[in-house]
């Protein structure tokens, strides 16, 4: 599948399919096909921060020339503040490549972040069904990145607004902007929300109804500190507790049994 150019758009207008989430900045959105993103590359920072790394280096070469034809306190104050910018944009968006973790089964992380909560509850929204939900908070340092945790079709992919809450929040998960995903699975359906926080008031989701998508691939971004939480099937044999540090595709967070009880919906 080819993927189109990064586009950014102010309309607030969004269709009625949600296939295309209007990326107004403090919003969640979709913004482009799944096609080719996902897969590894020589390149090392995530697919859509190459504007934001661009400004940033066109703002350190600035800082550069100015010291160099006004060499001063306040110039080399401004070149080091520069410089300390671009380091810390680089690393927020870097994206390195990961061995996946692909087992039959097996969840993988769907971040890079913090267990901070675990409960089985009922999520009346998306899946109708009883589940268990992991809520992994990403902060500052974290690669930003959202993988795929178990590989499925794409059935729906839906932007919700709302307010931005310290992400760490119990709460955060209801009354935060959010962009939910459902996967079908072979093992049941999966919900993914990413879910903005009080910085982190942008997210992207790169995925669309009908995409297959394998264990382990991108599929989105948040930008700053955030949280994500995954819905899985009652059944799920969980592999990790609140307070382990997660890794996105490599960390198996849960396992699934295909021959366990299904999920009951209503």
């Amino acid at each position: 599948m080819y993927a189109i150019p990064y586009m950014v758009s102010t309309t607030k207008t969004r269709p009625k399919n949600n296939r295309h989430l209007a990326p107004a900045w403090g919003q969640c959105y979709n913004a482009l096909d799944m096609g080719n993103y996902g897969r590894d590359r020589a390149w090392p920072f995530a697919e859509g921060g190459g504007w934001t790394i661009g400004v940033v280096t066109a703002v350190l070469g600035t800082a550069v020339w100015l010291w160099s034809r006004w060499p001063n306190t306040l110039t080399l104050i401004i070149l080091g503040l520069a410089l300390a910018l671009w380091l810390l944009i680089l690393y927020f968006f870097r994206d390195p490549n990961r061995k996946v973790v692909d087992e039959p089964g097996l969840v993988v992380g769907p971040a890079d972040g913090e267990v901070v909560e675990i409960a089985r509850e009922r999520e009346s929204r998306f899946l109708h069904a009883e589940v268990i939900r992991i809520s992994l908070f990403l902060s500052v340092l974290d690669v930003h990145i959202q993988r795929v945790p178990l590989g499925g079709e794409v059935t729906l992919v839906q932007h919700q607004p709302g307010k931005f809450l310290q992400a760490f929040k119990p709460e955060a998960s209801e009354v935060n902007e959010y962009i939910a995903m459902v996967i079908e699975t072979g093992y049941g359906r999966i919900l993914i929300k990413q879910i903005a926080g009080i910085l982190a008031r942008r997210c992207v989701n790169y995925a669309r109804p009908g995409d297959q998508a394998a264990t382990g691939q991108r599929f989105g971004l948040i930008r700053f500190s955030s949280r994500v939480d995954l819905f899985l099937p009652p059944n799920a044999e969980l592999l990790v507790k609140i307070g382990d540090k997660v890794v996105g595709g490599l960390t198996a967070v849960a396992r699934l049994n295909k021959d366990a009880p299904t999920q009951h919906t209503s």
